[in-house]
């Protein structure tokens, strides 16, 4: 009998949101900081499902959830009220706090503020930065779709990256991965460090057919 897969139609919410994070491994994490109606800063993590989207208009998207009476969370409510927002990328050296700001503190009371983190000014938008993040981007809502009464899916339009000192070469926007030190979800309590790498050269077509005809020739 033919492999069948795995019907997802047939997988209640739970299983499906298992699946699906064992899966895609790993997922860069988002650390997103809004204002909420009284000012304070409001950090929340880990929003896995996140990616960079396109760099011409420089878009991220991320998908926000909703509690389970449906009521928007905290970052939702806020994004949908001022359409301001900054992402985080999440190093080793953040990592912790991170986690600590996904603790489920009570609505209104700002998760920057109990665990100390610092913050900074952002440039084009309200809502400050974390001082801690190796990079910051400030984003604006471009749209969002509702797919659901718990999911929703927001693309941002990057306005402005912030980067920490020495982890950028501006002259050929170059990213320094050792001193980055990024993390990636996996799933459930684990994550990732992105160390160990390794480098595959995309070849033009002349090249790929060179390299064929040279190994036909060592196998001859």
């Amino acid at each position: 009998m033919a492999d069948k897969g795995i019907s997802l139609r047939e997988l209640d919410a739970r299983d499906r949101y298992k699946l699906l994070c064992g899966v895609v491994v790993p997922r860069p994490i988002a650390l997103v900081t809004t204002l909420d109606e009284n000012g304070a800063v409001n950090a929340a993590p880990p929003f896995s499902f996140f990616n960079v989207f396109s760099e011409s208009p420089a878009l991220i998207v991320l998908g926000l959830q909703h509690k389970p009476d449906h009521s928007p969370k905290d970052t939702t409510r806020n994004i949908h009220r001022d359409g301001e927002f900054v992402v985080h990328m999440v190093d080793e050296a953040l990592s912790v706090a991170m986690n600590d700001c996904a603790v489920d503190f009570p609505s209104g009371d700002s998760e920057v503020a109990a665990t100390g983190l610092a913050t900074l000014p952002s440039v084009d938008v309200k809502v400050p930065r974390l001082a801690a993040a190796p990079f910051a981007l400030e984003c604006r809502r471009h749209v969002v779709l509702t797919f659901s009464a718990d999911r929703e899916l927001l693309v941002g339009e990057v306005l402005r990256v912030h980067a920490r000192e020495g982890l950028v070469d501006t002259a050929n926007m170059y990213v320094d991965l050792d001193a980055y030190r990024p993390v990636g979800r996996m799933f459930g309590n684990l994550y990732t460090t992105q160390r160990d790498t390794f480098a595959l050269v995309r070849e033009s077509h002349a090249q790929w057919l060179a390299r064929q005809d040279a190994q036909e020739l060592k196998d001859a």
